[in-house]
């Protein structure tokens, strides 16, 4: 992406806040550029819906999205659903929407690896610190399943994707290293995905939800409820989306838990 290509982004973004009615935050999985691509159309689709301009933002990272939301920065956001606990906890915002899919995780080796989950020695690789599928719902079920000790996964490595964390357990970087299906199935490049085999999968939860802060009206929140739940299918293609459905604070009372027992969130 040029310079220019960037500048164009960051107008675009600011010249909607300035003009907007409603903030939808979007934590940023992937690149600006991408992320414009794919929400910018879901934008405009509820714009016309509501009738009121819904811009898209997000940030240049995920500590800078975090920072933002458990600000209370955005009218609603999609974020993950280790983010909606505490931003819940901080601000009040309220999950009503998620994909009807739930998510899981995966563990990936080399394939000449011998090494075991409870091996002393173990090396494990995630994408970030609070990615939800790919590092927290490994961290537990390595914790609850296999007994993996906290200290052995406080010396975990980051390395900031799940391209990333792929590469460097088919390069020897670390012996195991999170992910999901989505993204280990989109490696491209065959002499990483050639040298890898997934292990395992974590149990399954909630999905990432459309969360909205507490103190929007009750008329505004709904009709954008009622438009995300008709959302045409070619808008969410590209998140790998099926359909979305209500949901409530409690169904991620299980994901507060985990984290609780993680030592990530106090009670």
């Amino acid at each position: 992406m040029n310079f220019l290509h960037k500048i164009s982004i960051v107008l675009y973004l600011s010249i909607g806040l300035l003009q907007s009615d409603v903030i939808m935050g979007v934590v940023p999985q992937q690149s600006p550029t991408k992320l414009l691509q794919t929400w910018r159309p879901i934008a405009e689709y509820l714009s016309e819906k509501i009738g009121e301009k819904v811009v898209f933002k997000t940030e240049k990272s995920i500590p800078e999205f975090e920072s933002v939301l458990y600000s209370g920065g955005y009218d609603f956001a999609y974020m993950n659903p280790y983010h909606y606990v505490v931003a819940h906890k901080k601000q009040k915002y309220m999950a009503y929407v998620r994909a009807k899919k739930n998510i899981k995780g995966l563990v990936a080796a080399n394939k000449k690896s011998k090494m075991n989950f409870t091996d002393a020695n173990a090396q494990y690789v995630f994408p970030s610190p609070n990615a939800f599928a790919a590092t927290l719902l490994i961290k537990y079920d390595l914790l609850q399943k296999y007994g993996v000790s906290l200290e052995t996964l406080s010396k975990a490595r980051y390395v900031n994707s799940h391209d990333s964390v792929y590469k460097g357990i088919a390069r020897g970087f670390g012996d195991f290293g999170g992910g999901i299906e989505r993204t280990y199935k989109a490696i491209q490049d065959e002499s990483v995905k050639s040298q890898l085999k997934i292990l395992y999968h974590t149990s399954e939860y909630p999905s990432h939800p459309f969360a909205f802060k507490s103190t929007m009206r009750g008329d505004k929140r709904q009709a954008i409820v009622d438009a995300l739940l008709s959302i045409p299918d070619p808008l969410l293609a590209p998140l790998k989306m099926k359909k979305l459905k209500l949901v409530n604070n409690e169904e991620y009372d299980v994901v507060k838990d985990l984290a609780i027992k993680l030592q990530v969130m106090e009670k």
